[in-house]
């Protein structure tokens, strides 16, 4: 006796499902066999697009090579004629730039890219970024305006805004900014827009610089003796004895102190040093001879009502 086999019936959907499935198969293995068709039909044209890439970077490698070792010619040959440190450094960032937008765009034409295309493309960044960057090209015309007017020159001590510290030993001048080098060795980055339209104290910029000092001495003290030694500290001094243009003179009548003043002529790279030796010699006569430098005093005088 043979026996029975039982089979499920297939409901419609099962079947939409298995016909669904059995369609994304076939859809993906045709398009994969188009791939491999298209890309054996092409093969050489991704070759070559491949030795363009390789080219290119290549090409790209060499011309920067280049651009370095042309950069240093004209640097070392600036350096022999004298040239100015600020305006080697703004000529150079400004090569570079150049050099390096030429060789891109060099590289494109040689590899397929049409010269109008690429002039047309220059066009229209030019407005883009002339407009998107007003500030840098501000900066960019700042800096020329600096090397041609020379306001200030690499190695001089500038003060642009005091109150915000911006002041420094000049370390680089380059297309948009210049670098300054802070007494505590603080890189200081300002626009050179906002150099060239801000106003500059170049510190350095003569070799002679006016030292002034003023000090206080009490009214019971001697002024003449006072001023006496205020002259001998001078003569005495190596930075100040040659200035025949000293003056030292009672400078004003304070609330509670004469105020005694000197103005001596110092070379500038020596303003800091001669002030200070200066204040500690003054201290010390001034001590030796018994001539007071008063202080701010506070005296309090109490008065007691008497009682009848």
């Amino acid at each position: 006796m043979m026996g029975l086999v039982y089979r499920k019936p297939l409901y419609a959907a099962e079947v939409l499902n298995q016909e669904t499935v059995e369609e994304t198969v076939q859809e993906i293995t045709t398009n994969v066999n188009r791939y491999q068709q298209y890309i054996k039909d092409h093969i050489p044209d991704i070759a070559g697009f491949g030795i363009k890439v390789v080219l290119a970077i290549a090409a790209f490698y060499v011309g920067g090579k280049l651009i370095k070792w042309l950069l240093k010619v004209v640097r070392n040959s600036m350096e022999r004629a004298g040239v100015d440190k600020g305006v080697i450094q703004f000529v150079g960032s400004l090569a570079k730039f150049m050099l390096y937008m030429i060789l891109i765009f060099s590289i494109a034409i040689q590899f397929g890219v049409e010269e109008s295309s690429v002039a047309a493309l220059l066009g229209t960044a030019g407005v883009t970024i002339g407009l998107a960057l007003q500030g840098g090209l501000s900066n960019l015309a700042g800096g020329v305006m600096l090397l041609l007017f020379k306001p200030f020159q690499v190695g001089d001590y500038i003060v642009q805004d005091q109150a915000k510290g911006c002041e420094g030993t000049v370390d680089k001048i380059e297309i948009c900014y210049t670098t300054l080098l802070s007494v505590d060795n603080k890189h200081i980055v300002i626009p050179n827009g906002t150099l060239s339209n801000s106003t500059i104290i170049n510190v350095t910029a003569r070799d002679m610089r006016k030292l002034e000092i003023k000090v206080g001495i009490s009214y019971d003290s001697d002024v003449r003796l006072a001023k006496a030694t205020l002259e001998e500290l001078l003569k005495e001094d190596p930075d100040t004895k040659d200035d025949k243009d000293m003056v030292v003179c009672v400078d004003e009548l304070g609330e509670s102190a004469v105020v005694m003043a000197l103005r001596v002529w110092v070379p500038t790279d020596r303003y800091w040093p001669a002030k200070w030796r200066l204040n500690e010699r003054i201290k010390e006569e001034f001590d030796n001879r018994g001539i007071v430098i008063p202080y701010n005093q506070l005296e309090v005088h109490v008065h007691q009502k008497e009682e009848n």
